[in-house]
């Protein structure tokens, strides 16, 4: 049975078409979203602008982080898992020249277009130290190339040109993360690269600093192996941090005897 309400967001209705199983789940930060969805305009033939599995492949966010899309999240979060719902959402029409267009906003051509200019401000917000700022900017070229994406087939040759532009945008946004003490989620988001292109050596060099920052030795030393197995010019560079490494170690060692000697004295 159709069952229609609003949420607790305004300008936003609800109906459920087959209901889900289970709770809703909790989608914390950093949480994957995996789903299909089909836009549809409020016209009398319903006519359809874009559906993920007509293009074969189903749309994936992550709740809060890299690929955020507001008002998606704010659906998904009324959701249980295998549910089928429709919602609607209040518009105001304004002429394109009136106003700033947010990317989700544009089409195809204008998300291209913006996905350098929003790189290139990421990169000025990076050399002034204004991480968060620089975050932002690469969140939002990577939505862009992450729904152009959907459009395209996998093994494409477009599909594998923007595929390289968001690996070299996430990349960036991990050299924010490090600067900002964000070690665990440049692990995962590493972590994530490596197991789809385990060749990138910026990631293995990124992902064995966050280790290195969270104690991780082993780890730290076997990703410091691995750059320098893809470029060995980066000897001199892996030396040096290994160095550090080495020397946060004992630190921590020091640290620790002297906390179970305190313990013992107690």
């Amino acid at each position: 049975m159709e069952q229609t309400y609003l949420l607790n967001v305004e300008g936003i209705k609800k109906s459920i078409l087959h209901g889900g199983t289970g709770e809703i789940p909790k989608f914390n930060t950093g949480s994957k979203v995996t789903f299909h969805f089909r836009t549809l305009l409020c016209d009398g033939d319903r006519t359809v602008i874009d559906d993920s599995k007509r293009v074969g492949r189903a749309m994936e966010i992550i709740v809060g982080n890299m690929f955020k899309l507001e008002v998606w999240e704010i659906l998904l979060s009324s959701m249980r898992i295998a549910e089928v719902a429709e919602f609607w959402c209040d518009i105001i029409v304004e002429s394109p020249s009136s106003y700033k267009r947010e990317t989700w906003a544009m089409n195809d051509e204008e998300k291209l277009r913006e996905v350098p200019l929003l790189h290139g401000q990421g990169n000025k917000f990076f050399k002034l130290g204004k991480y968060q700022e620089a975050v932002t900017k690469y969140r939002e070229a990577v939505i862009c190339l992450k729904n152009l994406q959907t459009k395209e087939k996998p093994w494409e040759t477009h599909w594998l040109k923007l595929e390289k532009m968001v690996v070299t945008l996430v990349l960036n946004y991990c050299q924010c993360l490090l600067r900002m003490a964000e070690y665990y989620e440049v692990l995962e988001q590493t972590t994530d690269i490596i197991n789809s292109h385990p060749g990138t050596v910026k990631a293995y060099y990124l992902r064995a600093k966050a280790h290195s920052e969270v104690w991780n030795e082993l780890e730290a030393k076997a990703d410091y192996a691995k750059v320098l197995e893809f470029d060995s010019r980066m000897l001199k560079t892996v030396k040096k941090e290994l160095l550090i490494l080495e020397s946060r170690m004992q630190e921590k060692e020091e640290e620790e005897k002297l906390r179970v000697k305190r313990m013992f004295q107690n």
